[in-house]
């Protein structure tokens, strides 16, 4: 099984900026970031193939980029210009067929790390 690792998270102030990463045991052909509320359905927040192709979600697009180190099979989510709504805990996802925004689509889950936005 695909083992999967996030950390960088951590508590911050509305406008400023984090960059989780999470470190996978093996390269997949997706690899995303979903996050979830407690109490709240998990969502797609970005996603990457191994040809380099991603997908973000209208919340993300402009202000979250995610890249991919396959060498070293790192996945990254650079977000800026945080704000309290982003509150949440962030979880890295991998599958093996299809690379979309999806959970049931993703096969091996880390443990999530965890995003706090202040106003």
């Amino acid at each position: 099984q695909v083992q999967l690792v996030e950390s960088g998270g951590g508590s911050v102030q509305a406008g400023e900026s984090l960059r989780l990463s999470c470190e996978a045991s093996e390269d997949t052909y997706c690899i995303a970031w979903f996050r979830q509320v407690p109490g709240k359905e998990r969502e797609g927040v970005a996603s990457i193939n191994l040809q380099g192709a991603t997908i973000y979600s209208e919340f993300a697009e402009g202000r979250f980029t995610v890249s991919r180190d396959a060498a070293k099979s790192i996945l990254y989510l650079q977000m800026n210009s945080l704000q309290p709504e982003d509150t949440a805990t962030y979880y890295c996802a991998a599958g093996a067929e299809i690379c979309g925004l999806y959970s049931r689509y993703m096969t091996w889950w880390g443990q999530g790390t965890q995003v706090t936005v202040s106003s």
